[in-house]
């Protein structure tokens, strides 16, 4: 069971592993993997109102059994239709989820806004009302941050983006504004490293870790792992997503896991420097 959690800027807390239900997932029905991923304790659910697949996370709440407030249920605000509001959205999607509040509402981008500042007043009031626990954003630039924050009432809790070693250069400005405001980075695509740029400089380093931290511990540990304890170290939540049951136990071995030396952390971080890899949401990478 997932029990690491991290506490959010606004009080709140948020589990350090999330079963994310986009990309391989997207707009399939994902009733049966969420199903899964609770009943190995995973309590953490990221979805969004574009994957298309709100209604079959919501089959699964109801299905397995578990109280509400045991789970963690993030969506994220897509466009708001001619005559809409963005309540109306996060209102639908709840109908869809099957709940009466999500625990973390999020703009998936800003690309989709061109008033940041009414949607962000907006989230704000939706947070006032119970509707989200806790607001954030996802896949924003810090100029789109600047949009937001001179006038905001409530900070975002989290801007949700791709990170692994990969886009360390990339994003390393961006994630020096995060922490002088307080917003927690979260992680999709923490091991783009190795299911889709395999062979890359991190490789070797991963390797050579994965066979220490076995050792030290008496049982194998995975490269991926050893991907993902790197997050953990930094205080990032990973959101990650599997079809297999092993893969799922696999993630959540991750929080018994010893951490990270610095001078390994210093490793991945010099060789993932290297090379730039952007999968999504490649706009992150412009004046950050």
């Amino acid at each position: 069971m997932s029990r690491l959690t991290l506490n959010l800027n606004d009080g709140n807390k948020i589990p350090w592993l999330g079963f994310g239900t986009g990309t391989a997932l997207l707009r399939k029905e994902v009733k049966d993997e969420v199903l899964e991923a609770i009943a190995h304790g995973i309590t953490h659910l990221d979805g969004a109102q574009i994957y298309g697949n709100e209604e079959s996370i919501g089959d699964a709440v109801v299905e397995s059994g578990v109280p509400r407030s045991s789970l963690f249920i993030t969506t994220k605000l897509w466009e708001v239709p001619a005559g809409k509001t963005v309540r109306d959205t996060l209102v639908e999607s709840l109908r869809k989820l099957k709940v009466d509040y999500v625990d973390l509402f999020l703009i998936h981008t800003a690309r989709q806004h061109p008033d940041l500042k009414s949607v962000w007043k907006q989230l704000e009031d939706l947070k006032k009302e119970g509707l989200a626990k806790s607001i954030g954003v996802s896949n924003f630039r810090i100029k789109d941050l600047e949009a937001i924050l001179p006038d905001a009432e409530i900070l975002p809790s989290v801007n949700q983006i791709e990170y692994h070693p990969y886009v360390i250069k990339a994003t390393k400005l961006l994630l020096e504004f995060l922490k002088k405001h307080d917003i927690m980075p979260t992680s999709y695509g923490g091991i783009t490293p190795l299911n889709r740029f395999k062979g890359g400089p991190v490789d070797p380093v991963l390797d050579k870790i994965a066979k220490r931290l076995g050792e030290t511990r008496g049982r194998p540990v995975t490269p991926g792992q050893v991907l993902q304890v790197w997050l953990r170290q930094q205080g990032i939540p990973a959101i990650t997503t599997t079809s297999k049951a092993e893969r799922l136990l696999e993630y959540l071995d991750v929080e018994t896991i010893p951490d990270l030396t610095p001078e390994e952390i210093k490793e991945i971080e010099e060789e993932g420097s290297k090379v730039h890899h952007q999968v999504f949401a490649q706009w992150l990478s412009e004046d950050n």
